[in-house]
């Protein structure tokens, strides 16, 4: 099922918008650039030959007088958010496709407005009204159809329930937007839209795959897309100024009660809560004439519920206590990283339950001991196994620098060990005939692991065993270059090991339980 759509579509609106950036009038002749070809040129361009695709050189060849600016997308969207939001105060759920092109679901303004071209006319007043005159509205069967008619006449035009296939019909195939399609469509005697559509669907599906079996129904007129509307996220931060700039750490928690007592119910008000906050320390810099700008001190902190007045002004309090500014505070920033619903968060019958009592329990110690007394672990990447776990300070949001999900080579793959060792525990490893294990240049072990001395326990007999996995790190620095090479050994005991070997011998990384 397809969906009436109506298209509202500014001719040349990145030409108008960069025209009144640069303060030129939009009649003389110009053209947008980017890497040497014309991107977009005003009517009065394409009166003297320029059109779009044609090299800069080319087309001043064609226009002596035409201006030429770079193109700038940041101007375009800035230029058309205030007629945007003008739009939106008349008409809502509006999808911008781009700068200039929007669509509409026009079942609800035509019902409020009286019909299909009642509603386009409204929305035509409006874009006039907030500095957008001239544009053109289209109404049809999917937004593809409707922005074919908004560009085909001016200033309406309404293609009638089930009449796009025959609109679309004597279009070409280009209009798709797809140039190695239309290309490959061309060479076989397909170009126009109708002719496309004219295809069995399956054969078209078969040869051109997916892509192909989406243009075939929109040319068809069963353009499958559907309208969603834009969403305006609420600007929900808090910030709050000190004058003159605080020093001590009591006064900042004092000063900021309101602002985090209003930071929270903004977000009751609309049934939110904060799970995740990022709290920003602005200090003051030491002088201005010296060109040193203000101290800027972010962290992320999480919460296993939902965060309360008393929770936030803990984290500011903690996060002064480490960020270690030399500088008074001038402005906290208060920002809800992650939202959701306070439905999701409501207390249990018989209250929180355990995860609340741990962080009760966990946020006290912290606040006696100090923040970074309680940590929590995090899987980070790395080829050791030590290398993958990063301790962060419970309630803070610690990315690591080490991405986990990178390829890692060396890295061992399945199972981790159960119990990483934190120091390096020498081990003895011998072959059947008493010798100790060596390894040689190119990798290769002198003899079959026979037998295992593990920390602390007594020789056991190695049952199996499987390796050498070599891992070179920064072989290009002699100081800081990483060679070593791992097993995997099971001992008559139970147990097994993942032990390595470098330059000093053998030692224990970790433990399989």
């Amino acid at each position: 099922m397809t969906e009436r759509c109506l298209v509202l579509w500014c001719p040349d609106w990145p030409v108008r918008a960069a025209a009144e950036e640069a303060g030129i009038d939009p009649a003389v002749p110009l053209a947008l650039v980017e890497h040497g070809v014309v991107h977009a040129c005003s009517a009065a361009a394409r009166a003297m030959g320029v059109q779009r695709g044609l090299k800069v050189r080319e087309a001043q060849s064609r226009c002596a007088a035409l201006v030429v600016l770079p193109l700038l997308p940041a101007v375009d969207a800035r230029r058309f958010e205030p007629v945007l939001t003008a739009l939106e105060a008349g008409i809502p759920t509006v999808q911008v496709v781009r700068p200039g092109l929007v669509v509409i679901r026009v079942s609800g303004p035509a019902r409020f407005f009286g019909g299909e071209e009642e509603a386009a006319g409204e929305a035509l007043h409006l874009l006039a009204e907030a500095g957008a005159p001239g544009a053109r509205a289209g109404v049809a069967d999917g937004p593809f159809t409707a922005e074919q008619a908004a560009r085909a006449a001016a200033p309406i035009r309404i293609v009638p329930p089930g009449g796009s296939a025959d609109f679309l019909a004597p279009l070409p195939v280009t209009t798709l937007g797809l140039p190695a399609l239309a290309g490959l469509l061309a060479r076989l005697g397909v170009r126009t839209l109708g002719g496309l559509a004219a295809l069995p669907e399956e054969s078209v599906r078969d040869r051109f795959g997916p892509e192909g079996e989406i243009a075939h129904r929109i040319a068809a007129g069963l353009d499958p897309r559907r309208v969603t509307a834009r969403t305006v996220s609420a600007d929900r931060d808090r910030h709050q100024a000190f004058e003159p700039p605080l020093e001590r750490i009591d006064q900042i928690a004092f000063a900021l009660k309101r602002s985090a007592e209003a930071f929270v119910s903004a977000l009751s008000a609309d049934l939110l809560v904060c799970t995740a906050l990022t709290v920003e320390l602005v200090a003051d810099a030491p002088s201005s004439a010296s060109g040193q700008h203000a101290a800027r001190h972010r962290r992320t902190w999480l919460h296993p519920r939902s965060f309360t007045p008393l929770d936030v002004i803990d984290r500011v309090r903690w996060q002064l206590e480490a960020a270690g500014l030399t500088a008074p505070v001038v402005e906290v920033v208060l920002h809800p990283e992650a939202v959701d619903e306070a439905a999701h968060h409501e207390q249990g019958l018989w209250g929180g339950g355990p995860d609340e009592r741990i962080h009760h329990a966990l946020s006290r110690v912290q606040s006696l001991l100090g923040h970074e007394a309680v940590v929590t672990p995090i899987l980070a990447g790395g080829r050791l196994a030590a290398d993958r776990i990063v301790l962060a300070p419970w309630g803070e949001q610690h990315p690591p620098q080490r991405s986990a999900d990178a390829p890692w080579p060396g890295r061992l793959p399945g199972f981790s060990p159960t119990a990483v060792l934190a120091e390096r525990p020498r081990v003895v490893v011998q072959d059947p005939a008493g010798r100790d294990v060596t390894m040689d240049e190119r990798g290769a072990i002198s003899g079959p692991p026979a037998v295992l001395v593990a920390p602390g326990r007594p020789a056991t007999r190695v049952e199996a065993w499987a390796g050498p996995w070599p891992i070179e790190e920064r072989w290009w620095d002699a100081a800081a270059a990483v060679r070593l090479h791992r097993m995997q050994v099971t001992c008559g005991d139970g147990t097994a090991w993942l032990v390595a070997h470098d330059d000093t011998g053998w030692w224990a990384e970790a433990r399989y339980d």
